[in-house]
């Protein structure tokens, strides 16, 4: 019995497993020979032929660029103006070899090895055969029918040799000579794969809007059978089919059904289809994909339309990228750019200037975002014989991703115009093909790309006949271009019928660890750092710039008016959403002061909004239900969130304006001590509770402070003109009451001071002074040592610094930061310390001589600390105001990389970027107390917040 048992089990057991071979066999099977990605690597035998660690046989991680691994020399694109046509790199080689088996049971099926992506020319050969012809171009999935050499339960040897410079002219100028970093090696991964014999090898799906359903299926050694395909929706119910038969030696059949009222694909409505495709009635073979519905027009000299409505694109140009990896990356990583550019309201990517991760695009798919996906030609483009091949695997493997809505061929003259007939050939929907070029004139398809056109040129061409999508501007190196005067243009594109919307130029600095320079993070000069975030996906200040800029609930209520009721206009920028389907959230609050630890505010009130109905491109008004009382609190606040509820902007009014909040603060602190004045030949000394402060006879200027609890602070050579003239007259100094006045009187723009001190050590400074004309800045600036400086807190617009044509995304709050010499583009710790701090009511200063307090009467003070530049090159810029730190009426604003903003002609960027046009007298009233206030709390050390963009918490939604 034991026997006949144990023969029925061995029995059952060797049907069940002849049956799970049969549907193992009947679907794709991969096998990786690499790791996955740049975390999940496998060790390789490895021989580098030039440059660090050549000459001798090691080791390798695989997927990688050999540089980050140790091997070879690093290279920028643009090394050929820096070191001349003579390339370092041009000989370095890299040998890898690989063991690896393969089971018996894919005995029968094709088996192929792919690789994913691999830098540049690529040699294959499997047991010392040849696979195929040398591979040629770094970005592009390609692979090698191998099944006729294959040992099957025994070692099989693969030896890749990868050349970093092509044999290729051609694909050196178009990939390799280029703006950006350039590596050798298998950067992406490589796995066997093997398929019944007969199978199908691709798809390519067109699904429109209509619902209606067409599939190619290129189909290897078919036989007389039939081909099956069942559309199911995101529940896993199939909502349509369609068949077809298949005769013997078929390459391509074609499939074709109809799906009433289907979900559409948009960027804001990602829904997505999967289509299973069975050969054969007893499935010979089965694969899956996932597609979206949704129809692309260009219409011509109007706009370029999905599903019957036209969309303008908020975009960025993005790199792949990872610091410590270069452009061998991994899901996370992708993952979290996706989000990151939606949460800077984003809409569209342009993947520069090469195919991405295909992880990239399945998040694109799933969460929303229109893709220019690209073929590499950075200026130059391949010849048709590398272009073509190049052209297919791109579009054979990207096809079916509705979230891809145009081909792009090439960059800024890299065009081959005889690739562009290519696309269609392998891309049933015949997606539109775009030139991203950069000179007038090359408009192609009816749509014009140019790059980097000001704000008059913009104009110009939006009048023209072509629409205008242009695919690079506001060129963000340093902490220039990106958000700066980016509501001019995105307000030209929007209110033009042909502006169609661009792509910003860049998301990232490109800044990589070097292994040859202790680790250090390299841009390459001025090279590299164009991003709107540091190389770890670090926020810099234009992040939350576009954020506001880019909302798709538009609110321009820059202050609450005297007879707010709670009514606050809105414009719905969403192409296809309701504003009904957001949400919207607001709180009455009230901020912490100098003397709580604590930073930000107290939510005193809070509540929820009606969400009105505001059609796509419409306007209305959002109506909040606030108590009675609302004008006792300090601020209100307001955030939207979309129908995701993922947050779209928090905005922040005063209720409450700086003088009663600065007033509120002198009361609590303010002591019945007298005040005494004392004169000398050098000056007048005032005196309260322990604080002295003398102001010169020879300049009107405060030169001293003394402190009886406390060190002496070097506050003090102020106040000067940043702009305007002043000559001292005369000074007097007075009685008034409980305070002591010593007044200044000028000639020329400034025209007095008065310095009060109150009984309790605070001191008032009134000043007034009158300018007409253009101006960069204007104000008044005092000096104080940096290297004594720990940090600071205020109240007013934070935490990132801002610029004239830049002042969106800076929030209203209690901000506090550690000082830091961040110079973006170079360094990234943020909030830079250093800049202009809009709207400040009260800053105060955490110094190694103790802390000092200085607020305003007036609201639109700007705060300038310190030393700092927005643009690196010949000449620092824009140019600073004398002194250290400076309380201001007018900032400048920032270029970008190009001539006419080195040269600071920001004009040219639209009205935000002109210079400060000031007429008439300007006054102002600053408050100071040299002294730690009784009631201050004892302050822990205070820690810079951090992010880390990549973690296990990061979701992976799909």
């Amino acid at each position: 019995m034991y026997n006949l048992k144990t023969k029925v089990l061995y029995l059952l057991a060797f049907m069940l497993s002849g049956i799970y071979a049969q549907a193992q066999q009947s679907t794709k099977q991969f096998q990786y020979l690499s790791g996955k990605d740049n975390i999940n690597t496998k060790t390789w035998k490895f021989y580098c032929t030039g440059g660090r660690k050549s000459g001798e046989w090691s080791t390798i991680q695989v997927p990688s660029c050999w540089e980050q691994q140790g091997f070879g020399s690093y290279n920028y694109g643009r090394d050929y103006v820096t070191y001349g046509k003579n390339f370092r790199f041009a000989d370095e080689k890299g040998i890898y070899t690989y063991d690896f088996n393969v089971s018996s049971s894919w005995k029968g099926q094709s088996i192929a090895i792919v690789f994913e992506g691999s830098m540049t020319d690529t040699e294959v050969k499997i047991n010392g055969k040849s696979a195929g012809p040398i591979h040629q171009g770094s970005f592009y999935r390609f692979k090698y029918d191998i099944t006729d050499k294959i040992n099957y339960d025994k070692p099989n040897h693969l030896e890749v040799v990868v050349s970093k410079m092509s044999a290729d002219d051609s694909v050196n100028n178009a990939e390799r000579l280029a703006d950006y970093w350039i590596f050798g090696g298998i950067f992406r991964p490589v796995y066997l794969e093997a398929t019944p014999k007969e199978h199908i090898s691709n798809v390519a799906i067109d699904a429109k809007a209509d619902g209606s359903f067409a599939m190619n299926a290129y189909l290897k050694n078919a036989t007389a059978n039939q081909l099956k395909a069942e559309i199911i929706d995101a529940a896993g119910k199939t909502v349509a089919t369609a068949t077809a038969v298949v005769k013997a030696n078929d390459t391509l059949v074609q499939l074709k059904t109809k799906l009433k009222s289907p979900l559409l694909w948009t960027a804001e409505t990602p829904n997505l289809y999967s289509v299973k495709v069975t050969l054969g009635t007893n499935t010979t073979y089965q694969l899956t994909e996932k597609f979206g519905f949704r129809t692309i027009e260009v219409r011509k000299g109007d706009g370029i339309y999905v599903n019957g409505t036209k969309i303008k694109m908020k975009g960025i140009n993005r790199h792949v990228w990872w610091p410590e990896t270069g452009r061998s990356v991994n899901a996370n990583i992708d993952l979290a750019d996706v989000q990151i550019i939606k949460g800077m309201n984003m809409n569209a990517v342009r993947c520069s200037h090469y195919p991405p991760d295909e992880s990239f695009l399945r998040y694109c798919d799933s969460l929303g975002l229109y893709v220019l996906d690209e073929l590499a030609g950075w200026q130059k483009a391949y010849s048709t014989k590398a272009g073509k091949p190049l052209v297919k695997e791109m579009v054979t493997k990207d096809t079916n991703h509705p979230s891809i809505i145009f081909w792009s061929n090439g960059n800024e003259g890299g065009h081959n115009f005889d690739l562009d007939a290519e696309y269609a050939k392998y891309d049933l929907s015949a997606r539109p093909v775009i030139h991203a070029h950069h000179k007038p004139g090359n408009a192609f398809g009816g749509i014009d790309c140019n790059h980097y056109e000001n704000y008059y040129s913009t104009k110009k061409i939006l009048e023209d006949e072509n629409i205008y999508m242009v695919t690079e501007f506001l060129h963000a190196q340093d902490d220039g271009g990106g958000a700066a005067s980016l509501s001019d243009f995105w307000d030209l594109h929007w209110t033009s019928k042909k502006g169609a919307g661009g792509f910003i130029w860049a998301l990232l600095d490109e800044g990589i660890v070097r292994t040859d320079m202790n680790n250090l993070v390299d841009v390459n000069g001025i090279n590299a750092p164009d991003g709107i975030l540091g190389p770890h996906r670090e926020k810099e200040g234009s992040y939350n710039a576009i954020k506001q800029i880019y909302s798709p609930v538009k609110i321009d209520l820059k202050e609450l008016p005297a007879n707010f009721n709670g009514t606050i206009p809105v414009e719905n920028r969403y192409n296809f959403t309701n504003l009904n389907q957001c949400t919207y959230n607001w709180e009455l609050v009230n901020f912490n002061k100098p003397g709580d630890f604590a930073t930000g505010y107290a939510v005193a009130k809070k509540g929820s909004a009606t969400a009105p109905s505001v059609k796509p491109v419409a306007k209305g008004n959002l109506k909040l239900n606030l108590p009675a009382d609302w004008k006792n609190y300090d601020a209100l606040t307001l955030t939207a969130y979309d129908q995701h509820k993922d947050e779209l902007y928090k905005w922040v009014w005063r209720i409450k304006d700086s003088k009663v909040i600065v007033d509120d603060i002198i009361k609590s602190i303010t002591k019945s001590k007298e005040v005494t004045a004392t004169e000398t030949e050098e000056g007048v000394t005032l005196k309260s509770n322990g604080i002295g402060i003398t102001i010169s006879k020879k300049d009107g200027m405060l030169k001293g402070l003394n402190n009886d609890k406390s060190k002496a602070l070097s506050f003090g050579n102020g106040p000067v003109m940043v702009s305007g003239t002043a000559q001292f007259g005369s000074l007097k100094h007075y009685k008034e009451g409980e305070m002591y006045v010593v007044e200044s009187t000028y000639s020329g723009d400034l025209k007095k001071v008065v310095w009060k001190m109150y009984p309790g050590g605070w001191l008032e400074m009134s000043y007034e002074y009158s300018l007409n004309g253009t101006y960069p800045f204007t104000g008044v600036s005092f000096t104080y040592p940096e290297n004594y400086v720990f940090g600071a807190k205020w109240l007013g617009d934070g935490p990132y610094r801002v610029w004239k044509n830049r002042m969106q995304g800076a929030s209203l709050n209690v901000w506090q930061s550690m000082k830091n010499d961040t110079h973006t583009g170079s360094t990234w710790t943020y909030p830079e310390f250093k800049g202009y701090f809009a709207d400040v009511s009260w800053i105060q200063m955490d110094t190694a001589e103790g802390k000092f307090i200085i607020g305003t009467a007036q609201d639109n003070m700007f705060v300038r600390l310190f030393d700092f530049h927005g643009l690196s090159g010949p000449v620092p810029q824009p140019v600073l105001p004398v002194g250290d730190i400076s309380f201001l009426d007018n900032i400048p604003a920032i270029g970008t990389k190009l001539a006419f903003g080195l040269n600071n002609d920001t004009a040219s960027l639209g009205p935000l970027g002109e210079p400060n046009k000031v007429e008439g007298t300007t006054k102002r009233t600053l408050y100071f107390y040299f002294g730690l206030p009784e009631s201050e709390k004892t302050d822990k050390q205070f820690v810079m917040p951090t992010e880390n963009i990549l973690t296990d918490e990061v979701k992976k939604k799909e």
